[in-house]
C-alpha cells in the first residue's frame, strides 16, 4: 500500500506530466482559460490515460513481448489511444455537447498528446505491474487536472492585471507557466519524506 501511495503522489506532484516532464503542454496552454473547459479536458485525459494503460499493459505484456514484437509498442499504443479518444469524443458529443464544443480541436488532439503516450510507455520502462501502472496513470491524470486548474486560476488573474504591452498574450502566459512549474520543484523531497 505504501508503494502505491508513493506512486500516486509522485505522479501528481513530483513527476507531474505538465509541470515536471513538460508533456501535454498544448491543452495546458490552449484550454486553461476557463475552469469548466480545463476540468473537462482533464477528466477526458485522465479517462484516456487510465483506459490506455488498462489496454496497453496487457497487450504489451501478454501479446507483444512473448511474440518478440515489443518493438511495435509505440505504433500499437498510438492506435489504442486513438480509438479511446474517438470513444470519448463520441460520448461527449452525445451526452455533453456544450463541453464537446468548448474543447473544440483540443479534444481530438488528445490522440497526439504526448502525456497520454508518455504514461503508457513510462509504465513499461519503469517495469510497473498492472496495479502500479493503473495507479500511476490515474495519478498522472490527477496531476494533469491539478496543473490545469491551478493554471486556469493564474490565467484568470493575469487577465485582471495591467501587463506591459510587450508581455501581453503568450509571453506572460509562458512566464506564468514557468513560475508554476518551478513551484512544483519544491515537492521533490516531500513525497519520499511522507512515506518513510
Amino acid at each position: 500500500m505504501k508503494e502505491m501511495m508513493i506512486i500516486l503522489f509522485s505522479a501528481i506532484l513530483t513527476e507531474n506530466f505538465i509541470l515536471a516532464k513538460f508533456m501535454g503542454i498544448c491543452p495546458f496552454l490552449g484550454v486553461s482559460k476557463k475552469l469548466d473547459s480545463a476540468v473537462g479536458m482533464s477528466v477526458a485525459v485522465t479517462f484516456v490515460m487510465a483506459m490506455a494503460t488498462a489496454v496497453t499493459w496487457p497487450i504489451y505484456t501478454y501479446l507483444l513481448v512473448p511474440n518478440g514484437l515489443d518493438y511495435l509498442q509505440t505504433v500499437v499504443f498510438i492506435l489504442v489511444i486513438a480509438a479511446l479518444v474517438q470513444l470519448v469524443e463520441i460520448i461527449l458529443k452525445k451526452y455533453v455537447p456544450a463541453l464537446h464544443k468548448s474543447l473544440g480541436i483540443y479534444l481530438p488532439l488528445i490522440t497526439t498528446n504526448c502525456a497520454v503516450l508518455g504514461v503508457t510507455m513510462l509504465n513499461i520502462s519503469k517495469e510497473l505491474n498492472f496495479a502500479e501502472s493503473m495507479v500511476n496513470a490515474v495519478g498522472a491524470g490527477l496531476g494533469f487536472l491539478l496543473a490545469m486548474v491551478l493554471f486556469c486560476g493564474v490565467r484568470q488573474r493575469l487577465e485582471d492585471i495591467d501587463t506591459p504591452e510587450c508581455f501581453k498574450g503568450i509571453p506572460i502566459t509562458l512566464i506564468a507557466a514557468s513560475i508554476v512549474s518551478v513551484s512544483f520543484m519544491g515537492f521533490g523531497g516531500l513525497v519520499e519524506g511522507l512515506f518513510k
